[in-house]
């Protein structure tokens, strides 16, 4: 298990004046209003679709729900910002509507998208850049005065795969969420949470080192988030499909967790929620 005895984690969020305390793991639970996403079970397109799998996943007892226009598998196809907006914002408004208590992350890189999706009743912003493909996102967060999920890649979605050369990869992630964080910090932003990126500019044995070293961010004072899902981590070593990579993302779920993570990004609220209670009992029964 992580142990935090030198140093202090930020261990809650300011979601519109409620405050979310993370020292009990929490759940995103992922809809993708693309028409390519890795995993094809979690993509949603008509509004009833949409509105089904929220619920579901409501149901399930997600505690966020992580909103999608943008596919950021490998090489995925590059849109514009306008056919981001036209994706997502309707999806926004319609699920703020129909769920009003929902806790809503919108997963994009553009600040613009990033405004508009608030606007219309978001409260979360994850950028797989950190920042580096928007140079107003910072400022455009710190103005929203909102949380801000901090991910670290290299390149974009279509360059990523062949940027993972690191002398020391670990090192590197460190440096990088380091700097982010004074820039955010010296902007007003506080809540912060970081992503290592699993899979961003990442081969598999990446991955697993990454996993392996997991506890380490907790060091730099911030909740940590794994985003594991259905990952090609999981599916080319066990020579199946996506479709067939629950247990697998189940596994790597509870090692993460394991190892401090504050937030599962997940296609599978439930189990994910049953990993957390599965893991709180055996630590109340650990004297």
């Amino acid at each position: 298990m992580a142990k935090d005895t030198f140093f202090q984690i930020k261990e809650t969020l300011n979601i519109d004046g409620k405050i979310i305390d993370l020292t009990q793991p929490k759940v995103m639970g992922i809809l993708n209003i693309t028409p390519d996403s890795f995993f094809e079970g979690s993509r949603v397109n008509s509004e009833k679709e949409i509105l089904k799998q929220a619920e579901k996943m409501i149901d399930e007892g997600t505690d966020f729900l992580d909103l999608g226009a943008y596919s950021s598998r490998p090489s995925a196809d590059d849109i514009s910002e306008k056919e981001e907006i036209n994706r997502l914002i309707p999806c926004v408004k319609l699920i703020s509507k129909e769920f009003p208590k929902a806790i809503l992350s919108v997963d994009t890189f553009r600040a613009n998208v990033a405004v508009q999706a608030i606007e219309n009743g978001a409260h979360i912003i994850n950028d797989i850049s950190g920042g580096n493909l928007d140079n107003q996102m910072f400022e455009t967060v710190a103005k929203l005065k909102v949380p801000y999920i901090l991910m670290h890649m290299k390149g974009t979605p279509q360059t990523m795969k062949g940027l993972n050369q690191y002398e020391n990869m670990m090192q590197e992630i460190f440096f990088y969420f380091s700097e982010k964080i004074a820039q955010l910090k010296a902007l007003g932003v506080n809540d912060i949470i970081l992503d290592p990126g699993f899979g961003f500019a990442k081969d598999i044995a990446q991955n697993y080192e990454l996993l392996n070293h997991f506890d380490e961010f907790r060091m730099l004072g911030y909740p940590v988030l794994a985003g594991l899902s259905r990952k090609s981590m999981i599916w080319k070593k066990l020579n199946i499909t996506p479709n067939d990579a629950l247990n697998g993302t189940t596994i790597l779920n509870t090692i993460a967790l394991q190892n401090g993570a504050s937030i599962l990004r997940v296609h599978d609220v439930k189990e994910a929620k049953e990993c957390i209670k599965i893991l709180d009992l055996l630590k109340s029964h650990s004297n």
